[in-house]
């Protein structure tokens, strides 16, 4: 009898041992993933768009980089689009600083093969003549072309996918800078909680504003302003990897990984875009010149080059 207790403390001590061994190295996993994915472990090795597997060392215990967001006209169901929105950042985590520059959809690049064009149109053009991911590299490579800005990661999205992400996080705080029309409403200046909808339409309205595509872009700066609010309250830090796999399915293209996506997420937990955000408007001198992709006259922005040096010495170089 006395054995028969023994041999049962002893069969229930190694399913205990077992058990905890399970525990243990399960903390251990969790641990190990978390210390991965701590910003200055995560972005020790960062890819450069267009350069092959050249990847780009940086400082460990500072790591910074260069993200490209863009937006793209595309509608649902459709496979090509123009870039309508381009924001070029440079994320420097070390000093927990965003820098960011807009670039005007209508600057005029060159596309090699073709000539010189609206930027806007490089992705379009690629995207119906070599594929989709293609169309995307290439505008990559015509913003590094224009800024010369290495480009490690871009991100891009459509109107869809803007709508559906801020409806996602339960709506956003949004500042409007000025009084906006969006259609037979008027949305007055000041900070409104609003849903994807209301900030799509935002977002995209430029046709009443009084600089037109400028005025477009500071609204779709805002709007970045409060999804990045509402993303790193402290009450969602906890669910970022759940909000980054319910997000990252809006977005039509990006060489951003999850694990990306939510170590840049840890790393900006306390980020004030009020306070952390340095923004700068590219301008240029709008003229009517020839497009060679379009065989005719349109109307482009040309930037003044040594201007563009200054703006990327003053923001691009940590």
């Amino acid at each position: 009898m006395e054995r028969k207790r023994k041999k049962k403390r002893s069969k229930w001590k190694v399913v205990g041992y077992s058990l905890l061994g399970i525990i243990i190295v399960a903390i251990a996993a969790v641990g190990y993933e978390y210390y991965q994915l701590q910003p200055t472990n995560h972005f020790k090795n960062i890819p450069v768009v267009n350069a092959g597997k050249t990847e780009q060392q940086t400082n460990s215990e500072n790591p910074s980089f260069n993200i490209l967001f863009m937006g793209s006209d595309a509608r649902p169901g459709e496979k090509i689009g123009h870039s309508d929105t381009m924001m070029l950042a440079h994320v420097d985590l070390g000093k927990n600083q965003i820098n960011a520059i807009s670039i005007p959809r209508d600057t005029r690049v060159h596309l090699d093969g073709y000539g010189y064009t609206k930027l806007t149109s490089v992705q379009y053009i690629l995207q119906a003549t070599k594929g989709p991911k293609q169309g995307m590299e290439g505008a990559v490579k015509a913003i590094t072309d224009l800024t010369g800005v290495p480009i490690n990661y871009y991100v891009e999205t459509n109107f869809t996918g803007l709508q559906s992400m801020i409806d996602t996080m339960g709506g956003i705080n949004m500042y409007v800078p000025t009084d906006v029309k969006v259609g037979n409403e008027v949305i007055n200046a000041g900070s409104h909680f609003l849903d994807g909808k209301t900030v799509l339409a935002l977002s995209r309205e430029r046709h009443s504003l009084a600089n037109g595509d400028y005025g477009r872009q500071q609204l779709q700066l805002e709007a970045l302003k409060g999804i990045s609010k509402e993303a790193l309250k402290p009450s969602n830090v906890s669910k970022l990897p759940t909000l980054v796999q319910s997000v990252s399915k809006y977005m039509i293209g990006t060489n951003m990984s999850t694990s990306d996506m939510v170590s840049l997420g840890l790393a900006m937990k306390d980020f004030d875009p009020n306070k952390q955000l340095k923004y700068k408007q590219v301008y240029g001198v709008g003229q009517t010149m020839y497009d060679d992709v379009l065989k005719a006259n349109n109307s482009q922005i040309v930037i003044d080059q040594q201007k563009m040096k200054s703006l990327i010495a003053e923001y691009f170089q940590s």
